[in-house]
């Protein structure tokens, strides 16, 4: 009797920063924007720990297909509500250059708990992210794919990269917002882990302690949902354009297929030490696509546009599976023409090639942020 293969259903959830399209600076989302979001989009839209900040989440889709048509609603209807107070939201991971001093976090009680816990750490919170459930319903399953999937996630970060800029300045750093939220415990790659169980065991130990009050509160690049049978992706800087979302997506939802057709014959992706995958997690996040990473069975950095066609001839059957195929030159187009910190950096250079100043120069990269965030609705 042929094993039964998980469902590989997929969810999104993205977070987006809310501007002034006068200033460009970032604004507090009222609540009648909130309340408009909600009438029409339910519980599928919420406000984030600070109040220029809004989240969205897709329904459970069986295919990028479906999460495409989703994804484009739930954008759609924040746009269109956002404008009519004279806000644009922008789907970037760090606001070019508004200052996180003069942000206030919402006022709801599960935010006010984690204001008080978290002291000043929280406070410099600015960032978005984009996380990407897949559907695995066993458990144990869940792990080992988990200590499987840990060797990609450096991968997707690298092509997601959309955060050079805070606080007004070039950071060197393709993926700025790493920088922030790791200052925050419970985070970085997942710890390898041998069952389901030993992962609840942990878990369990803090929640006896009063620390936490259940696995939401562990934040780590991939993590078994609090809440849902999946897997739950959170690598990723959050994507301007929503082709480029459903993209990493489709390669997400691929990779992990791809892993499960390896251990149901018994087979394994090389499990490599949290050390040596945190050295890829650094390259991708200071350069993005632009360095290469590390080939550990190999030995040597390879190329980002080999390591990205390698990456696709083996989910090949995987994408087809799901019809997803197209997606694949998704990924091809971000190294054609660069991740968004790179069109950020570009868009930022080149006002000041012609003659604009520090700041009106960061008024272009968000006035570009907000055009890419309308470029695929």
């Amino acid at each position: 009797m042929a094993l039964q293969a998980p469902e590989f259903t997929i969810g999104i959830e993205e977070e987006y920063l809310l501007v002034d399209r006068d200033s460009l600076a970032l604004a507090e989302a009222p609540e009648a924007l909130m309340e408009a979001c909600q009438n029409e989009l339910q519980e599928q839209v919420s406000p984030e720990f600070l109040n220029c900040q809004i989240e969205i989440g897709t329904k459970v889709c069986a295919n990028v297909s479906e999460a495409r048509d989703d994804l484009k609603r739930l954008r759609s209807t924040v746009a269109k509500e956002a404008g009519r107070f004279n806000l644009a939201p922008i789907a970037a991971s760090c606001h070019p250059f508004s200052d996180w001093r003069n942000q206030k976090h919402t006022k709801k009680e599960r935010y006010e708990t984690l204001s008080a816990d978290l002291a000043a750490v929280a406070q410099r919170m600015l960032i978005c992210g984009m996380h990407v459930h897949v559907g695995i319903e066993e458990q144990d399953r869940r792990i080992d794919l988990m200590n499987q999937m840990r060797y990609f996630l450096p991968h997707l970060l690298a092509l997601s990269c959309s955060s050079p800029f805070w606080q007004g300045q070039d950071t060197g750093l393709a993926c700025y917002r790493l920088t922030i939220f790791d200052n925050l415990p419970r985070t970085g790659l997942p710890p390898r882990m041998e069952s389901f169980g030993e992962f609840e065991r942990a878990v369990q130990s803090l929640v006896d302690l009063g620390v936490i009050e259940d696995s939401s509160k562990i934040w780590w690049d991939l993590r078994p949902s609090s809440h849902y049978p999946t897997i739950e992706s959170r690598i990723c800087d959050v994507q301007p354009r929503l082709e480029h979302t459903l993209s990493l997506a489709a390669m997400t939802q691929a990779l992990t297929r791809m892993l499960w057709r390896l251990a149901i014959k018994n087979q394994r992706w090389r499990i490599y030490d949290t050390f040596l995958i945190g050295e890829n997690r650094w390259r991708a996040q200071r350069y993005g696509i632009r360095e290469g990473l590390i080939d550990f069975g190999q030995g040597e950095v390879i190329p980002f546009e080999v390591l990205v066609e390698e990456m696709i001839a083996l989910v090949e059957e995987d994408t087809a599976a799901f019809g997803s195929t197209r997606e694949m030159d998704g990924i091809r187009e971000i190294l054609k023409i660069g991740t968004s910190s790179q069109r950020q950096c570009n868009i930022f250079e080149s006002a000041k090639t012609n003659g604009k100043d520090h700041q009106e120069a960061l008024q272009d990269v968000v006035s570009h942020l907000i055009e890419e965030y309308h470029a695929d609705l």
